[in-house]
């Protein structure tokens, strides 16, 4: 029996155009200040983006109640036009409710609106319970970058 699985599809709108959006996800250093759910945290160290066409996305969340509770992130890119895409994919390991060595894919799309960005994120495939934590840790996580876009960069440090 093959077990129903779904995508996680968020459209969110940024005040800034695409280019800051699309620098935001592509900069280690803003990575770092933004990236993960509220009870998470990426380390600058363990960031490290090449966007490029066979290049790789990754970084550690690391829990803010437990050090010792890490969830790496290590994405190939397999498709990236600067300033509007980014596509990708994770083989999981360790992933809890998922088999080993599945392929989840993920897209996100800088779509210029008005005098921001239209940001549409899919990923995909999720087990139900799996589907649930993996939109509301990108939820958080737009909150986050939403909240860094707006902040002058004279304002913004990396976290350490």
């Amino acid at each position: 029996m093959t077990e129903t699985t779904y995508e996680v599809s968020i459209s969110r709108y940024f005040e800034a155009p695409p280019e800051l959006v699309y620098k935001a996800f592509t900069d280690p250093d803003q990575i770092a200040q933004w990236f993960g759910p509220i009870t998470f945290h990426v380390p600058r160290d363990t960031v490290s983006i090449d966007a490029k066409s066979g290049g790789h996305w990754n970084m550690t969340m690391v829990s803010n109640d437990n050090p010792e509770w890490k969830s790496p992130v290590t994405s190939v890119l397999t498709e990236v036009v600067e300033n509007q895409l980014l596509v990708g994919y994770e083989i999981t390991k360790d992933f809890p409710g998922m088999e080993d060595g599945t392929r989840i894919s993920l897209s996100i799309e800088f779509i210029p609106e008005g005098n921001g960005t239209r940001l549409e994120l899919r990923q995909s495939p999720f087990p139900e319970q799996m589907r649930e934590m993996s939109e509301v840790g990108w939820t958080q996580s737009l909150y986050k970058l939403d909240a860094l876009l707006a902040t002058p960069v004279k304002f913004q440090t990396a976290q350490i």
